[in-house]
């Protein structure tokens, strides 16, 4: 393949048409030469992409990371190379190389686009509607940063998110509960661009999709607009302009596009997902007055125009640091609070009202002492802000002393997200992607499947997203299997870089916030009890939920014969058992095990420690599916759980049919000692 980035003359066509015709033929160079890829949205929306990014969008290709730049979503991520064109073209660290590396391994240019492998991509998108629902959340985070730093004359935060969407991600559950919430919120900074190509993967929308999406969108309380033809830059440009006006609403525009634009294949499904072929490539370059025999072909007046991006992002930022700087004069007070939030860092003393629970003040759900926790935390880190799936009565997570998160009042803490799990799931996710936030979303731990694919995207990105979910067992009681969680806990487990932290009472739990607050490097989901549990003594403990697990009462005279393990509130069990076997002669050894994840990073000699190779009776106990504790019982352990579904009775009643009592982790560890059910 050659490549040159030479004018051409014989092109024939105006700069602009240029410029937009280089996004399409790189594209399509690219999905070609990978043999893979999505040729159809880059051809048919390239001018809307060369429109924001040349005439509306405001960031500097330097500094990808600066905290006021416009943000770009790709909800439609199998349009990337449509992104990743307008990347390499207007500076971004990316090369033309990198656009020839499409799809292959550890480029930076992969199949969709993925946050922090590729500079200027805000968000890993792919699986539909999830970058919608993210773009929400950015905004959300954008109206709160910019109502508790802005002050007269001083717009430190000021930015759009803008976004392209495509008929499948309208089409997605989670898109419509996103959609809701930001209409109510009034969310004006919100401008997403509506691929309405009537086109997908299988065959056109109709077969599927004839609603009217202006008059849902409508009905949500979004400015709507259209633009009858993709290819109408100055329609493009008058209508993003339009929005932009429009300061109390979030906006969509409809733009009518041509999937697989000037290909053989235009208008129709084939476009959508598959190369174009040798001579469809050929035939899509003559269409566009384009070399048919040049391949990543960049005319120099192309390239020189949109790099123009950087010295205007690079004027843009200065004048916003100077402007910064004079804030940071004038309010040295806030300068703090955004130093450190810009930073991702913790304040001196932060965690200096941390509660602290003793064994004789009785039993704390831990849904109690997390919220406790909180509030703690809420009082000395300002960006700390997040919400419940309408169920902070139950999940305890509303901070009481900072207000609702409402129209109008971007400056309250709390955010309602209704009943939307998935959503609240995405757009906390984008809050976080925005930067200078700690973020969370609460609900019921068995609800957590309905979240299931934000929480993948969050360790996907490696972001810090705090999952709450409450209500952690069949131990809630009498609302039965549908809210008793049974396979969540190992399910969540499965999921990689992701931190499941399952604390055993009301220490553990304000532990575990500690913890959450200062790890920035992954997302934690932090389970916590409807019923009170023991506070336990941990006045011997070698170790706490730092280390993931570790031994919380030491057997007598040093040498166990029995390991007992557990998580929650069947750590108590186990405490309870080891004194029922000690009367027996038995020594046993009890560990809290709150966090897997964090127990595995430990040096080998303190996972030795905490459970010696030597002692293979073991047992877990957990009020869940046991699959997975193998790992940690061996080949001779046992484990207490629950491998069926709940049902709705008191609690005490359930934890007696099920076996969790002392009396049955008694059993099982006279079973892993080879003694049966002495």
């Amino acid at each position: 393949m050659t490549t040159t980035t030479e004018n051409n003359p014989a092109v024939g066509q105006d700069l602009q048409q240029l410029m937009i015709n280089t996004v399409r033929t790189l594209s399509i160079d690219a999905v070609q030469k990978a043999n893979s890829g999505h040729p159809g949205a880059p051809l048919g929306m390239a001018p809307v992409g060369y429109t924001l990014f040349t005439k509306f969008m405001r960031f500097n290709p330097k500094d990808p990371d600066w905290i006021n730049r416009d943000r770009f979503v790709l909800s439609a991520g199998h349009a990337s190379m449509l992104l990743y064109s307008l990347l390499y073209l207007t500076g971004y660290d990316i090369s033309l190389d990198d656009i020839k590396n499409f799809r292959q391994w550890h480029s930076k240019t992969p199949g969709h686009p993925e946050y922090e492998m590729t500079p200027g991509v805000e968000a890993t998108t792919g699986p539909l509607g999830q970058g919608f629902a993210n773009g929400v959340g950015m905004a959300i985070a954008e109206a709160y940063l910019r109502s508790y730093f802005n002050r007269p004359g001083y717009d430190l935060i000021d930015h759009y998110i803008y976004a392209i969407v495509s008929d499948g991600d309208l089409q997605e559950g989670i898109s419509s509960e996103a959609a809701s919430l930001a209409g109510h919120l009034q969310l004006g900074k919100l401008i997403y661009l509506y691929d309405r190509n009537h086109v997908q993967l299988s065959g056109p929308t109709s077969t599927s999709f004839t609603e009217n999406v202006l008059e849902r969108f409508d009905a949500y309380a979004w400015h709507t607009d259209e633009v009858k033809d993709a290819n109408d830059i100055e329609a493009v440009a008058r209508a993003i302009e339009n929005a932009q006006k429009v300061t109390d609403k979030p906006s969509l525009i409809a733009v009518s596009s041509i999937i697989g634009y000037a290909s053989p294949e235009a208008n129709t499904f084939k476009a959508h997902g598959e190369p174009l072929g040798p001579e469809g490539v050929r035939e899509t370059k003559k269409a566009l007055g384009w070399p048919e025999d040049k391949d990543f072909y960049v005319p120099h007046e192309v390239l020189d125009e949109y790099r123009k991006a950087v010295p205007r992002g690079e004027q843009a930022e200065g004048q916003w640091k100077d402007m910064l700087q004079r804030w940071k004069q004038a309010f040295p007070d806030l300068a703090g609070d955004w130093d450190r939030a810009n930073a991702g860092k913790l304040g001196e003393g932060w965690n200096s009202n941390l509660p602290t629970f003793k064994p004789e003040q009785g039993g704390v759900a831990t849904r109690e002492a997390s919220g406790a926790a909180m509030n703690a935390i809420a009082a000395h880190v300002p960006t700390f802000i997040g919400g419940d799936a309408d169920l902070a009565p139950s999940t305890k997570t509303q901070l009481k002393q900072y207000g609702d998160f409402e129209p109008g009042h971007y400056d309250g803490r709390n955010i309602h997200f209704g009943v939307r799990e998935h959503a609240m799931g995405s757009i906390v996710n984008g809050i976080i992607l925005n930067g200078m936030t700690w973020a969370y979303g609460a609900t019921f731990f068995a609800f957590s499947d309905y979240q299931r694919p934000s929480v993948r995207l969050a360790s996907i990105m490696g972001i810090p997203t705090i999952f709450v979910y409450t209500h952690d067992s069949v131990l809630l009681g009498e609302d039965g299997p549908t809210h008793q969680p049974i396979e969540q806990l190992m399910s969540l487990r499965a999921m990689p870089k992701l931190y499941v932290i399952r604390p055993a009472d009301a220490n553990e739990s304000v532990d575990a916030w500690a913890w959450a607050m200062q790890n920035r490097r992954n997302p934690m989901a932090l389970v916590f009890t409807r019923q009170k549990v023991p506070v336990l003594d941990r006045s011997g403990a070698r170790g706490d939920l730092s280390k993931g697990a570790y031994i919380l009462k030491e057997a007598p005279g040093g040498k166990p014969d029995v390991i007992l393990m557990g998580t929650g509130s069947e750590v108590a069990l186990c405490v309870g058992a080891a004194d029922e076997l000690q009367k027996s002669g038995v020594a046993a050894q009890v560990v809290s095990f709150p966090c897997w994840e964090i127990f595995e990073q430990q040096p080998e000699s303190y996972r030795n420690q905490v459970l010696p190779p030597d002692v293979t009776a073991r047992v877990s106990v957990e009020a869940g599916a046991t699959l997975g504790w193998c790992r940690w019982v061996g080949s001779s352990g046992v484990s207490v759980g629950i491998d069926h579904f709940g049902a709705s009775a008191p609690a005490a009643e359930i934890a007696r049919h099920m076996g969790l009592t002392v009396e049955n982790v008694v059993k099982a560890a006279n079973r892993a000692m080879g003694r049966g059910e002495e």
